[in-house]
Parts: C-alpha cells; sequence; structure tokens
C-alpha cells in the first residue's frame, strides 16, 4: 500500500540521517585507527607500559607536554573570544578553555613552574602548535575543535588522560551538527589526521631507542 511504502521511504530517511549523524566524530577517529596503534607500539610507550622508562625521560615529555598545554590553552582562550555564535560552539570553546586553563594551572603546580617561557620546545611540539595555529587562522571555528579532538582521544585510548576519559560529550554532537557536506568532512579528515601524525611525532620524538 502507498502508507506501507511512505513508512519505509521514511524509515529508510531516518535511518539515513542517523547513520549521517552517527558517522563523522567516529569515522574520523576509525579512519586514524592504525596510526593509534603505530603510536602505541612506539619505544616512549612501550617502556611506559612495562615500567621501565626512566624519570628523566618521562619527565622531559611531561615539560614539553606542559608547553604544548600552555599554548592551546592560550588559543583556545582566544577562540572563546572569537566565536560568539552559534550558540552551541560558542560554549564549547569557552568550556574547552576554562577546563584547559584549570589543567595548566594544575600541571604547572604539580612541575613547580611558574609559566613556560624558558622551556626549550622540541620540534615536533612546534609542529604540532603551528597545525593548530594554521587552522585557527584559515579554517571556520568548527575545525579548530577537529584540531582538539585527536589529543583527547587518543589519550583517553591510550588510558593515560588526565583531562577526562569522555570527549564525546564535549565532541560528537558538535562534529556530527555542523560536519555534514562533502568540503567539510574532506577538510576535517586531514585535519585529524594531521593531528594524530603530530601526536605520532611527539611520543616518537620523547624517546628515540
Amino acid at each position: 500500500s502507498s502508507k506501507a511504502l511512505l513508512f519505509l521511504a521514511l524509515s529508510q530517511q531516518f535511518l539515513l540521517l542517523h547513520w549521517s549523524e552517527e558517522d563523522v566524530y567516529e569515522m574520523l577517529w576509525q579512519e586514524n585507527l592504525n596510526l593509534a596503534e603505530k603510536t602505541l607500539k612506539l619505544p616512549f610507550l612501550q617502556h611506559m607500559q612495562s615500567g621501565d622508562l626512566q624519570a628523566e625521560n618521562y619527565i622531559n615529555f611531561m615539560i614539553q607536554d606542559i608547553y604544548y598545554l600552555a599554548k592551546v590553552t592560550d588559543m583556545l582562550k582566544e577562540m572563546s573570544k572569537k566565536v560568539q555564535k552559534p550558540p552551541d560552539l560558542k560554549a564549547f570553546m569557552q568550556g574547552r578553555s576554562e577546563s584547559y586553563e584549570r589543567f595548566r594551572t594544575e600541571m604547572l603546580k604539580t612541575f613547580n613552574l611558574k609559566g613556560v617561557s624558558e622551556i626549550k620546545v622540541n620540534p615536533a611540539i612546534e609542529g604540532y602548535l603551528k597545525t593548530y595555529q594554521s587552522v585557527m587562522a584559515k579554517d571556520e571555528p568548527i575545525m579548530f575543535a577537529v584540531s582538539l579532538l585527536p589529543c583527547s582521544r587518543l589519550w583517553v585510548w591510550l588510558k593515560k588522560s588526565n583531562m577526562g576519559g569522555h570527549p564525546e560529550k564535549h565532541y560528537k554532537a558538535l562534529l556530527n551538527k555542523y560536519l555534514t557536506t562533502k568540503d567539510d568532512i574532506k577538510r576535517a579528515k586531514e585535519i585529524f589526521q594531521d593531528q594524530m601524525m603530530n601526536e605520532y611525532n611527539f611520543f616518537k620524538e620523547s624517546l628515540q631507542n
């Protein structure tokens, strides 16, 4: 009957819409899972897992990470002022900015640092931050949210996160809502992969053998 056909058509449409809503956030991660697994096999993380990572290597890594955290916090602060609409994207930037700010304060205190100006930054972190700066300058604000996700998602996956274990709470609905066109999804994939590679390079540079 025509009612049955209409119901079937609407059901298919709902499933397609539902799938596309679920798709982008998970797709970005699934397409980079091989790089996450490659990262896990790096010496730094292997030694960390086996419990024989030298204290000096761990401290050097954390100092670099604090530098990264401080600089990304500054960028988030700028983005939270710059983005005025839509309201959910503004709230996201403000929320992430406040969260990163708290974490930066906590980490500086833990390592007895007054700031990061004296830290000699390594090339991997420099490259990582340049990607953020480029996205911030050239792309739409939603892409800055994309650029933040690999760090959050990877660290949770590695079970080493100090910044909360549920990135989907902050990112999933937002990315699935705004990343809907082919061009946006293509650009999001490029940024996500670049940032996953930056994570890989950071861990790789933290211990060479």
